[in-house]
């Protein structure tokens, strides 16, 4: 079987990067698939996270205007997929231009759109003008008329492929890679938080929950590990926060970083599955988040394994975290929940039900 993956880039520390050197080495140390991987625009910058070195990688460089860089990207685009001949294609590109890949190849090879976010997904704030909101409503009837196009349409959750009007769409979790049966202690009086610094992440939201916290809680830190973060200080001082909060850049070993921590927080205004929650359970930690589309929900269970906040309710948030910063024994019970609760999506099922749609589209 040979399978190729489009995907912007791959050279970050972010959560796509992170599934697809799980489950791209995967497809080839197990099931011996030969597997390329094209990027547009990556150039010889380093991978954040390990591929294997039989994965082909290639590179599309794409720039100019609009018009030109679109035509650009599918003259490359149509150049790549005759020369590599792939069996399937995997789409894992969000932006506009992931949607009309299956206009530009008219081949006859099966094309699944693996959607990593919400479709609602806002990069920044909403603008509320008469041709903004225009704009935005035909590009939203343009992403579900595109999806029906693909062969297949694989949403991370439940809740995330009602969001598509399609079909021909199925859902396939994300994977947790890491694997603890030990219940941390959960003593350290850290919170932490995984997010780049954009308007989709909501770290400007963590920033005013934890304003509060410290009010009650001035002895607890919270560590914020991501791309940008450090653009974050201003705010921080303006906040009065800088003696509560560790702006940390990316690191490989975020699983250490898990263990050092008693309770792990997202305040995304969007998310598609988020890792960052996955990862945090299966290290043990109870997680509050704020119930963004599409999700939190489908992993937190509501006062089990942790907390899922109304989107945007600040007071809500502060008392959630309040509570299980007060209640030790609270944070153990709910971290022995999460632990079991993410079991369910181990790596080794994720990956069969992937060999198993590979294989009915190259059979059709």
């Amino acid at each position: 079987m040979k399978l190729l993956y489009i995907v912007p880039k791959l050279n970050n520390e972010g959560g796509v990067a992170r599934v697809l050197s799980l489950k791209l080495n995967y497809l080839i140390e197990n099931f011996g698939y030969e597997v390329h991987v094209l990027t547009q625009n990556q150039g010889s910058f380093p991978l954040f996270y390990s591929f294997h070195e039989k994965i082909f990688f290639h590179d599309m460089m794409l720039e100019g205007t609009i018009f030109s860089f679109l035509n650009s990207f599918r003259k490359s685009l149509k150049s790549k997929v005759e020369t590599i001949q792939p069996d399937v294609i995997v789409v894992c590109d969000n932006g506009l231009k992931g949607y009309i890949i299956p206009f530009i190849l008219s081949v006859n090879i099966p094309i699944i759109f693996e959607c990593h976010g919400s479709k609602y997904i806002e990069e920044s704030y909403l603008k509320t003008n008469l041709i903004s909101k225009l704009t935005s409503f035909l590009k939203y009837k343009f992403k579900d008329f595109s999806a029906n196009k693909f062969s297949k349409v694989v949403a991370l959750s439940n809740e995330g492929l009602d969001e598509w009007n399609v079909t021909n769409g199925l859902v396939i979790s994300n994977p947790s890679w890491i694997k603890s049966e030990k219940v941390l202690d959960l003593k350290p009086k850290k919170v932490i938080a995984i997010a780049r610094n954009s308007y989709e992440k909501g770290l400007d939201r963590l920033l005013i929950i934890w304003r509060e916290i410290v009010k009650k809680h001035p002895d607890w830190t919270l560590d914020i590990y991501g791309d940008s973060v450090t653009d974050l200080k201003h705010t921080i001082l303006k906040l009065g926060l800088e003696s509560n909060v560790i702006l940390n850049e990316p690191v490989k070993n975020i699983s250490e970083k898990y263990l050092s921590s008693s309770v792990c927080i997202m305040t995304s205004r969007s998310e598609g599955f988020p890792m960052v929650l996955l990862e945090a359970m299966a290290s043990g930690l109870p997680c509050v988040a704020y119930d963004c589309p599409c999700g939190p929900r489908a992993i937190i269970d509501e006062g089990k394994n942790g907390f899922l906040i109304e989107d945007g309710n600040v007071d809500s948030f502060v008392q959630k975290l309040e509570l299980l910063i007060e209640d030790e024994n609270l944070r153990i019970q709910m971290a022995v929940n999460a632990q079991e609760n993410v079991k369910k999506y181990d790596l080794e099922s994720t990956m069969q039900q992937w060999k198993s749609l590979f294989e009915s589209l190259v059979k059709q």
